[in-house]
């Protein structure tokens, strides 16, 4: 196995970390106010100018929609492998950097959807403009009323009636669905309650000015309010053209799985950039600050923290990126187990270093001053977003006893 960049990946790593140090670093506090500022205006949920000046400049840098694999973007040419690495650095600023480079979610899941199953119309209408940057999207599948992780559960119904769907339902969690700019979500729904488990659920496109659409609130999570909003959605007899399906009638379980799994590497990469942040503001703050008659740094719990989150940390990093590389090699479906492993790893082992990094930071962690408190947030949800811990150790465990049950 290899899991070093290509000559290609390694030549966009060292542009994206310019970016990052030239653009994105500076750019922290500029965001925070000019969110500030849209927030006393009521405008909670619009995107502040530094984000759009950001993704100008990474567009003439050529760092756009790098998550497109060389098989479906060769003008990049990058390897999911090379792209891992790639969304490690854009989660040290999580809230900037990624969608900066058009590469945030749940964009770049849809994106991938359209790509693989969206018709030609479909790609026109939707698929360019989110490869633009012009638009933002969403992916609404999370139910209020079910355990979304069993998608057998899903309630929100699809039914034909002519040339048109019709779907009633209530959905929440839509991440995306507050920002003004977002125009299209991509809903997952039951075409055929009485079919196969894995047959029953279908994917439609719902244009969000569609009647019958209402965004009903925007939840916080852990008291912060996203700036794309976290949403939940009600659909009443909201009707869209047959031409909106996405794939065929019966294949969103299927889609669904396609979408998550080169995104979960997405995520997990992510999660490692937020997590080596942490372990510098940790070391930097333990270096820094006195008590007791020298810096922290000098003190054995304190050192072991920092041992501990770098162990845990390469970890996590060399699972991913053999997850990435198996994927590059052999598809999704020969890294189905590393897959679900690194969901579970990557979130509790980021998650553990930020709170380290907040004890170790003592009320500044949990204040605005860092960015420690918000990443907690951010990773401590991810930990049930794609499915919860629990789906994805059952998975692992699943393939596991395979070997031994012969399934």
């Amino acid at each position: 196995m290899d899991f070093g960049l290509s000559e290609r990946g390694g030549e966009y790593f060292g542009r994206l970390q310019e970016f990052m140090d030239s653009h994105v670093y500076p750019a922290e506090p500029v965001y925070a106010a000019q969110r500030a500022e849209l927030a006393a205006a009521g405008r909670e949920h619009h995107v502040p100018q530094v984000v759009e000046d950001l993704k100008v400049e990474a567009r003439k840098r050529g760092l756009w929609n790098l998550f497109l694999p060389d098989s479906e973007d060769p003008a990049h040419g990058l390897s999911v492998t090379d792209y891992a690495s790639l969304a490690e650095l854009t989660g040290r600023s999580p809230n900037l950097a990624p969608e900066a480079t058009n590469c945030a979610a749940p964009d770049t899941g849809n994106m991938e959807v359209l790509h693989l199953f969206g018709t030609p119309e479909q790609k026109e209408t939707w698929l360019r403009p989110l490869l633009d940057g012009e638009i933002r999207s969403a992916f609404a599948m999370t139910e209020p009323d079910v355990a979304s992780s069993d998608a057998t559960n899903i309630s929100t119904r699809i039914e034909r009636d002519g040339d048109h769907y019709v779907i009633n339902g209530r959905k929440w969690w839509t991440s995306g669905a507050a920002d003004p700019r977002c125009k299209i979500m991509i809903l997952m729904g039951k075409t055929d309650p009485e079919g196969h488990p894995y047959r029953q659920q279908s994917m439609v496109l719902v244009p969000f000015d569609t009647p019958g659409v209402e965004v009903v609130r925007a939840l916080p999570v852990f008291g912060y309010q996203d700036q794309h909003g976290h949403c939940e959605i009600t659909f009443t007899d909201v009707r869209v053209p047959v031409e909106n399906l996405v794939g065929e009638e019966g294949g969103g379980f299927a889609i669904a799985q396609a979408r998550l799994g080169p995104g979960r590497i997405h995520h997990c990469m992510r999660a490692i950039g937020m997590a080596e942040r942490a372990l510098e503001l940790m070391c930097e703050r333990a270096v820094s600050r006195v008590a007791f008659g020298g810096p922290l740094a000098k003190q054995g719990v304190v050192r072991e923290q920092i041992a501990e989150s770098r162990m845990a940390i390469e970890q996590a990093r060399l699972l991913t990126l053999k997850t990435a590389w198996l994927i590059d090699k052999h598809g999704v479906q020969a890294a189905r187990s590393e897959v679900a492993a690194i969901k579970v790893i990557a979130p509790r082992v980021a998650l553990e270093v930020v709170d380290r990094a907040i004890q170790v930071h003592g009320g500044a962690g949990v204040s605005d001053d860092t960015p420690l408190a918000a990443m907690w947030a951010g990773l401590r949800t991810l930990r049930l977003a794609d499915g919860p811990d629990e789906v994805h150790v059952r998975s692992v465990a699943r393939a596991e006893l395979g070997k031994y049950l012969g399934t």
